[in-house]
């Protein structure tokens, strides 16, 4: 039996508050991933302007932010309650204009099919994902990226994880369960959100090269296709999470041992 289309939000027509739903997303996204994008194109501008090329540059994601041991765990943990809080701040909003978390496709509980979403996604992004990214960096067209330059603590791979789930959550949440929520009350259509969605998520990707844009433009697409299909917001998040797992953990436990990697 065919699942029933999920309910779409009606559209505001009337002007005052369509006006404050535009300003709404407007601020949202000045203070968390829109900001992130406009200092993304400000990185990528500055690479560029250098003599080197762009695959002779290198960029880090997890960073050393003190050199206190037990500073720098905090200030990582603080990282991670920073993304996740901007992720609560898109669904404080939601649940305010008077939705319930269960219709962006958070549900308390998961549904079936969940978990085959979550492992179909993490294989169609994650194996070619890689693959685009070690040709764009050989082409000239991306940093190296180095997922974790974190020193070898007890603490690592914990805080590594979490992060995972901290830029997961905070993105798929904002970038397809708020923004496109937002964008169907303003009557944009279905393709115009969808393709307005990937570019945002794109943007903020831009410091590591244009393979990085790209690349994270199609995940975009991908993810927001599913999410306009299926309402289904928990299986984005999880596989998200994965895919910054295996980058962020697996590059800090191989980059000693893998002549290939960057």
């Amino acid at each position: 039996m065919k699942a029933p289309a999920p309910e779409r939000p009606a559209v505001l027509t009337e002007p005052a508050r369509r006006r404050a739903l535009v300003v709404e997303v407007v601020l949202v996204f000045a203070i968390t991933l829109g900001l992130s994008g406009a200092r993304a194109l400000l990185s990528l501008i500055d690479s560029l302007l250098r003599p080197q090329s762009l695959r002779e540059q290198q960029v880090a994601i997890n960073t050393a932010q003190a050199t206190t041991e037990l500073i720098d765990l905090l200030k990582q943990l603080l990282s991670v309650v920073q993304l996740v809080g901007w992720g609560a701040f898109g669904l404080y909003l939601l649940w305010r204009g008077g939705m319930r978390l269960a219709e962006i496709g958070l549900s308390r509980r998961p549904r079936q099919g969940d978990i085959r979403w979550t492992i179909g996604l993490t294989a169609l992004i994650g194996i070619p994902g890689l693959v685009f990214y070690l040709v764009a960096w050989q082409l000239g067209l991306n940093l190296a990226v180095q997922p974790s330059t974190l020193e070898q603590t007890w603490w690592r791979p914990i805080t590594l994880t979490l992060s995972a789930f901290g830029n997961a959550f905070a993105e798929e949440v904002l970038v397809v369960g708020y923004l496109l929520t937002r964008l169907r009350q303003l009557g944009i259509g279905e393709n115009a959100g969808l393709v307005l969605a990937a570019v945002l998520r794109g943007s903020y990707h831009l410091y590591q090269g244009v393979g990085g844009f790209v690349g994270n433009v199609v995940m975009g697409l991908v993810f927001g296709r599913v999410w306009q299909r299926t309402n289904r917001l928990w299986p984005l998040v999880a596989a998200h999470t994965l895919l910054d797992v295996f980058a962020f953990v697996g590059y800090a436990l191989l980059r000693d041992h893998v002549s290939w990697l960057p």
